[in-house]
């Protein structure tokens, strides 16, 4: 066994958030001592765009009522009037999920009860105040580091919350794409938390709405999130997936699955399935779809077999003109990208991780279920198979 990997399982898990805690202390000392000196350098200037406490407090104040993926809160793609605070509540919710048809099962980390969390959708200079419930019939600390802010480790610096803590953070939402969110205590639990399940995105939008290169406007008829996941539960000595008590429970078996970097599960949404069948994602023909993909932790392939990206933003910034006309696209671990594409057949489109291994044996895959005409021009059977 690697020494690192026993070293670690040795550790008291109340000794190493405890650690963990005083990192994340540490860091907001630093961050703050740093922010005062520089209040305190004449010749240090504020950004002209920055705004006052007292400008902020006048802006106006929406809540938006997040869902469940794969569905996305109301939102203009055009924002209207000026930056406003937009307040989202996330609760953390320690929870057992199935995650497949064998019943593998494991102790989830989640933002609001689902994996991936909820997409948060705002635009360019508005400002998120996410108020962070960690409830105390959890078991663990948590926090969250959203990659669409700046400073502080993403906010996780500042959102260290034990069992029966809230917090409330406010940030600038400086960059338009779309960005990953995820838990990240610290160490070893960073990965341990974000491979549970507890990360989700953000989708931050122009003020004046996507454009393509030629700085047309690109709309959508509808959008869905798709949060691409990879667990490492591990097995006991009959080969049989082992199943926990509590939350936490599996670190040291968890520890030693991941550092073989060989995922027991890849999958869409949570679970094998979340999005195929009667969960397959709806279109009908001439509709336009914004498909938003993340994966936190590792490097993914999406395809959408028999449709293509139209157009596609896979390192998920918005401020770069979207490529054109991709068959597959490449998103790296720790990002999310965006596509849409405009249904032009009827019929059942399988869109997965052109990984197919992981596509097909793994379970990184959904389906979109499309209505409408079917147009012979752009297929048709001219034979149907008979013998040769």
């Amino acid at each position: 066994m690697n020494k690192t990997v026993k070293n670690l399982e040795n550790a008291s898990r109340r000794n190493f958030l405890s650690a963990t805690a005083a990192v994340g202390a540490g860091f907001v000392v630093t961050e703050v001592a740093s922010s005062a000196a520089k209040a305190a350098t004449p010749q240090t200037a504020a950004p002209v765009s920055a705004k006052t406490e007292k400008e902020i407090a006048a802006l106006p104040r929406i809540k938006q009522e997040l869902v469940a993926p794969p569905f996305m809160p109301k939102h203009d793609q055009v924002a209207k009037g000026g930056p406003k605070v937009v307040e989202i509540r996330l609760v953390i919710k320690e929870k057992i999920m199935v995650l497949d048809d064998e019943g593998a099962e494991i102790w989830a980390l989640t933002f609001n009860g689902s994996v991936p969390g909820p997409m948060i959708v705002v635009h360019q200079d508005d400002y998120v105040e996410l108020t962070l419930v960690n409830p105390d019939t959890n078991a663990m600390e948590h926090n969250i580091d959203f990659h669409a802010s700046t400073g502080a480790l993403g906010g996780g610096g500042l959102t260290h919350v034990s069992p029966g803590e809230e917090c409330v953070l406010r940030f600038k939402a400086t960059k338009a794409g779309v960005f990953v969110y995820h838990c990240a205590p610290g160490g070893v639990m960073i990965p341990y938390h974000v491979v549970h399940g507890m990360n989700g995105a953000i989708m931050v939008l122009p003020r004046d709405g996507l454009k393509d290169k030629a700085g047309q406007p690109i709309t959508y008829d509808r959008a869905y999130y798709i949060g691409e996941q990879d667990y490492y539960l591990a097995k006991d000595e009959d080969g049989e997936y082992i199943k926990y008590e509590t939350a936490g429970e599996d670190y040291a078996d968890s520890l030693q699955v991941m550092a073989t970097l060989t995922p027991s599960h890849i999958v869409f949404n949570g679970a094998v399935g979340a999005l195929t069948g009667d969960n397959a994602l709806l279109a009908n023909v001439g509709e336009t779809v914004l498909m938003i993909h993340s994966q936190a932790n590792r490097d993914t392939r999406p395809h959408l077999i028999g449709g293509h990206g139209d157009y596609v933003w896979s390192t998920g910034s918005f401020t770069d003109d979207p490529q054109t006309g991709l068959e597959t696209w490449f998103i790296a671990g720790g990002a999310a990208g965006a596509a849409t594409y405009t249904f032009k057949q009827p019929g059942l489109y399988a869109y997965v991780n052109h990984n197919l291994i992981e596509a097909v044996l793994k379970g990184a895959a959904a389906h979109f279920k499309v209505e409408g005409k079917w147009d012979n021009d752009l297929m048709m059977q001219v034979k149907k198979p008979t013998a040769i």
